[in-house]
């Protein structure tokens, strides 16, 4: 599949993405101004280019830690079956906690994150995706925080990959297959 043929076109600018974080990131320090820590939880591979930028951006104490999951393998459609690959070092019962997604697609992962997640009792459990595509979602399921809405087309870049490549573009390109 990686070999078809392809190309990228630009649909944010790394720009618009910086400003948008930048905005995101005082909401998120307004909402958890009270907090002693807030853990800020990765789901691996593709929000680790969006995590590094938001926990610059915070002006809070953070502690950072990552969570895999997966639905997606090396396909372009979501298997719907959501595994967890790795799970979090440290613990989250009565923490405020986080969860940075890149793209909310059909909901299947955010949905069986969150109550993974919520089952080991954190003090609050908060969502940011930097992608949302709702006309695909299949199970309700809305972050508390989204950096943008985009149609449905296929996304790389900004740590987003097709099969493993595209994650180190600086912007959020569309693949166009030919």
């Amino acid at each position: 599949m990686p070999n078809r043929p392809h190309v990228i076109d630009e649909l944010i600018s790394a720009k618009a993405i910086a400003a948008r974080i930048e905005a995101l990131a005082k909401e998120i320090c307004h909402e958890f101004s009270d907090t002693d820590k807030l853990v800020v939880v990765g789901l691996l591979r593709g929000s680790f280019v969006f995590i590094a930028d938001l926990v610059r951006e915070l002006t809070l104490p953070v502690e950072v830690d990552f969570l895999e999951a997966s639905s997606y393998g090396d396909s372009t459609e979501s298997s719907r079956e959501v595994r967890i690959l790795k799970d979090l070092r440290g613990t989250i019962e009565g923490r405020d906690v986080l969860l940075v997604e890149d793209i909310v697609d059909t909901g299947h992962t955010l949905t069986r994150v969150t109550e993974f997640l919520n089952a080991r009792h954190p003090k609050r459990l908060k969502t940011i995706a930097l992608l949302d595509k709702p006309s695909r979602r299949e199970v309700p399921f809305t972050a508390d925080w989204t950096g943008f809405e985009i149609p449905d087309k296929f996304v790389v870049g900004y740590g987003i990959d097709f099969a493993q490549r595209n994650r180190n573009l600086p912007y959020i390109g569309a693949v166009r297959f030919l």
